[in-house]
């Protein structure tokens, strides 16, 4: 029986952007792992506000893997367990702060990413305590996983072990420009990017994190819902390499989204919490820890250049670009390619 996981409509989200992966033969290279039941979950209070969501899976004595989601605000879902053996890895999920089944849900309070380093150190107390454990993790991130991962890295350098990082993000501002006033996209989606902007009020001059994050909360129900499905939409169009208007039309209803909506436009609204090239700035702090980036050639939400850039700074590190692919960690080729990096370590 598959465990739950996320709130429905960003997991249905999250599965649009991964479709189905082959899990059927877990003994082939490109074969996924299947999902068993957590054999521990619950609610971790972290602030007098928040209190996240964790699951543990796998060998309560193999290698721990600690999975970072992405959004943020998305969740975790089943497919991220999926790269790992559970015979031997400990594989640690949990909802970041107002995601998935952490309470309070969409709550942006008490929400950077100062906040969610910390929890993670709090959850890794919690975890080995609860397991009698000791030693490092590694961390498997993609998109703001990837992001997070490595803020928490750099500040915890002596607890990680390994890290995996896919559709990498910096948080800089031409990323932040990249993602919603479309640098890349606008040029090869330009129908997709002028249906999103016929969706926006008139009276909107320029749409911006801070522009999404007042929407997401005004009092106007119908553009809160009309801009926020048009935004999904496009979202949905530029995240993999071949998305065709069928699964585009297969989205959702806007309103099950604004949770993971607003915490999104909240960290990209205020920089995602890091100043100008903070984290290749501190990426001396990871000599030493074995490091896979793994990008898609065609990523329109987090192109490869900030890949790269990340590569230059580590000269340990092992770059990966998948010619075929875009941001999904779905798609065939990176799915392989994270499989591979995931048995590196075991």
């Amino acid at each position: 029986m598959m465990a739950r996981y996320s709130c429905p409509a960003c997991f249905l989200f999250l599965c649009l952007l991964a479709p189905v992966g082959r899990c059927e033969d877990p003994d082939r290279p490109s074969g996924l792992f299947p999902v068993g039941q957590p054999f521990h979950s619950g609610h971790l209070r972290v602030s007098d506000r928040h209190s996240i969501h964790f699951m543990l899976f796998g060998n309560p004595e193999g290698k721990p893997a600690f999975v970072l989601h992405g959004g943020p605000g998305f969740g975790c879902y089943p497919r991220l367990v999926q790269y790992f053996d559970p015979k031997k890895f400990l594989i640690v999920l949990h909802d970041q702060r107002g995601a998935g089944r952490s309470v309070p849900l969409g709550e942006i309070r008490e929400n950077t990413t100062q906040d969610l380093v910390a929890d993670i150190e709090v959850l890794r107390g919690h975890v080995y305590d609860f397991l009698k454990v000791e030693g490092r993790f590694m961390i498997f991130g993609g998109s703001w996983g990837s992001t997070l991962g490595l803020a928490y890295a750099e500040t915890h350098p002596e607890r990680v072990s390994a890290m995996i990082l896919r559709g990498l993000f910096l948080g800089s501002e031409p990323e932040i420009a990249n993602v919603w006033r479309g640098t890349t996209s606008r040029s090869f989606f330009p129908e997709a990017r002028a249906e999103f902007e016929d969706a926006l009020p008139p009276d909107c001059e320029e749409f911006t994190p801070g522009v999404m994050l007042e929407f997401l909360q005004s009092d106007d129900k119908k553009t809160r819902v009309t801009v926020l499905r048009a935004w999904t939409r496009f979202a949905i169009k530029i995240g993999r390499l071949h998305a065709t208007d069928e699964m585009v039309n297969e989205s959702y209803g806007a309103a099950d989204m604004l949770p993971c909506a607003r915490i999104d436009a909240h960290y990209a609204s205020n920089g995602f919490f890091l100043g100008d090239n903070e984290l290749l700035d501190n990426a001396h702090k990871l000599k030493g820890i074995p490091t896979v980036i793994i990008n898609g050639r065609y990523d329109m939400v987090c192109p490869p250049l900030a890949a790269y850039r990340l590569h230059e700074r580590l000269p340990h590190s092992k770059l990966i670009i998948v010619e075929e692919a875009g941001h999904s960690e779905g798609e065939e080729g990176t799915t392989e390619a994270l499989l591979r990096a995931v048995a590196e370590f075991e």
